[in-house]
């Protein structure tokens, strides 16, 4: 499998020289850097929503309190680059690389990490365990980006999946119509329509990522029968107002896109930083409905650590013991989570 070529901004260029520079080539050397020029244009000043997302921030060195895994994906992979936690589906991480490395990204410790893509024998690896277990029926590509692979690992990809009978749906995780909309190509639809029941989830987290490029590539993909969801992150600084969300959901239905998901920060080590309190969340749903379409309010939901899976939350739905969160999963599990932010993560 092969990589598209993209190109990609230097720190310098982005921070030009100023005090940024230095903090931000630290955190680089330990988490990777990488922006499109696209993505890069969208940036006004430093420490705007659109900065904070892309730009390394000293604070991911400071926070010691998380973990690399806490969704504990490793343990769920029973074979290299397949998570399997829930039962009837199954993610399969084919890339390593995306065109932004999101500073907030719940795979820091995976993505930028080499230059090759999910290899061969791994890959034959991942498809043999799904051809032997029937009770997946929903395969999620994830990475990193899978559309930073070409056009042609993309169609075997996809085509070995479809050859599988008991796959039915496939689906892609993508930032690439925010971060690299010129990828969206109409071959890249042809190709990608090949392989209905397809669908996209793609990953808008603030109103000015919205532009005439994303739109395009949305409204290609949409043009190709190909459903598409938005999954965005709360994040402290860039999209924790009611104002911000209820502007980003109501213009993701003018370009086609059904609000999905509002995820809760995961306990990532080096993320800390975007973390807000549950509260706020139930808070931003609670200024959403009613108030904006229907259509336009998704899920708010935790994402479980070691792997318990994705509990919704409503306002005034949740249990509470001191700074704990009670909630069930999926299973019926009572799961405590902590709502506690790191005070390194404050500051």
């Amino acid at each position: 499998m092969h990589y598209i070529t993209s190109k990609s901004i230097t720190l310098q260029e982005i921070t030009q020289n100023t005090p940024e520079f230095d903090k931000a080539a630290a955190v680089a050397s330990v988490y990777p850097f990488r922006l499109s020029p696209t993505y890069a244009a969208l940036v006004r000043q430093p420490g705007d929503p659109l900065w904070r997302q892309c730009i390394p921030d000293v604070r991911e060195l400071e926070d010691d309190g998380q973990l690399p895994d806490p969704l504990a994906e490793a343990s769920l992979s029973p074979v290299p680059g397949l998570i399997h936690r829930y039962p009837d589906r199954a993610v399969l991480l084919v890339s390593n690389q995306c065109p932004v490395y999101c500073r907030f990204c719940m795979r820091k410790r995976h993505v930028g990490a080499g230059e090759a893509p999910l290899s061969g024998a791994a890959l034959e690896q991942a498809l043999a365990y799904i051809a032997a277990t029937p009770a997946i029926r929903d395969v999620i590509l994830s990475g990193g980006d899978p559309l930073m692979l070409d056009d042609s690992s993309l169609r075997h990809i996809l085509g070995r999946l479809r050859a599988i009978a008991h796959v039915a749906i496939i689906r892609i995780g993508t930032r690439v119509p925010v971060t690299l909309p010129e990828r969206v190509t109409a071959e890249l639809c042809v190709l990608l329509k090949r392989f209905h029941p397809l669908y996209v989830n793609t990953h808008f987290n603030h109103p000015a990522e919205i532009t005439a490029t994303s739109a395009h590539a949305c409204g290609l993909l949409a043009d190709a029968g190909i459903p598409l969801g938005n999954q965005t992150v709360l994040l402290a600084g860039v999209n924790d107002r009611v104002e911000t969300m209820a502007e980003l959901m109501t213009r993701l239905l003018e370009i086609r896109v059904r609000p999905y998901y509002i995820h809760q920060m995961d306990l990532v080590r080096g993320t800390a930083h975007f973390r807000t309190p549950v509260t706020k969340g139930l808070e931003i749903v609670r200024g959403l409905r009613g108030f904006i379409s229907g259509m336009a309010v998704p899920h708010y939901v935790i994402d479980l650590p070691d792997g318990k899976g994705k509990v919704a939350l409503l306002p005034d739905d949740v249990e509470r013991e001191g700074d704990m969160l009670i909630l069930r999963n999926y299973r019926g599990e009572r799961i405590a989570y902590r709502d506690s932010i790191p005070k390194t993560a404050q500051t």
